[in-house]
């Protein structure tokens, strides 16, 4: 394919590329190392997220259970009130506490799904801060080691 401003094969861009003055990564075994420790970080913190996903599921079906068996008897509580006036108490009793339970089960769901996005994101946060240590000394291996950090605040003489 031409390079419709040269007439040239593409070969502009691959100039582009050779030509461009990247640092030169002082120690590759140094980065390859960091990378797996970061690929390990982020494989670790899915696995606290999927089962935190999975504690959370696993609650929600004893939780709905628990209501099922609650309604049952609940069902049964109201078919042997006898007065209307007993009937609207036991009601509105069994009302109010499946109301209650209902939050409660709200809140500990809540709490375990932020406990474990929590946990995730510390680990994610610790290898964060350990790279930029990682990086930073690397960097300083590699400007002492040159004896100069490649970089001029202005025209050479």
């Amino acid at each position: 394919m031409a390079n419709a401003s040269s007439g040239k094969p593409d070969m502009d861009f691959t100039r582009f590329f050779s030509e461009m003055k990247l640092p030169a990564v002082p120690d590759m075994d140094a980065f390859l190392s960091a990378h797996r420790r970061n690929m390990e970080t982020l494989t670790a913190a899915n696995r606290v997220a999927l089962e935190g996903a999975q504690a959370v599921a696993r609650r929600n079906m004893e939780i709905m259970q628990q209501t099922v068996a609650e309604l049952t008897e609940s069902m049964r509580a109201l078919a042997g009130a006898e007065a209307p006036q007993e009937k609207a108490a036991k009601q509105a009793e069994l009302l109010k506490h499946a109301y209650e339970r209902a939050v409660s089960n709200m809140k500990e769901l809540s709490d375990m799904i932020q406990r474990s996005n929590g946990e995730a994101m510390d680990l994610l946060n610790r290898r964060f801060a350990e790279a930029m240590d990682e990086v930073k000394a690397l960097m300083q291996r590699s400007q002492s080691s040159s004896g100069s950090s490649g970089f001029t605040s202005g025209p050479s003489r």
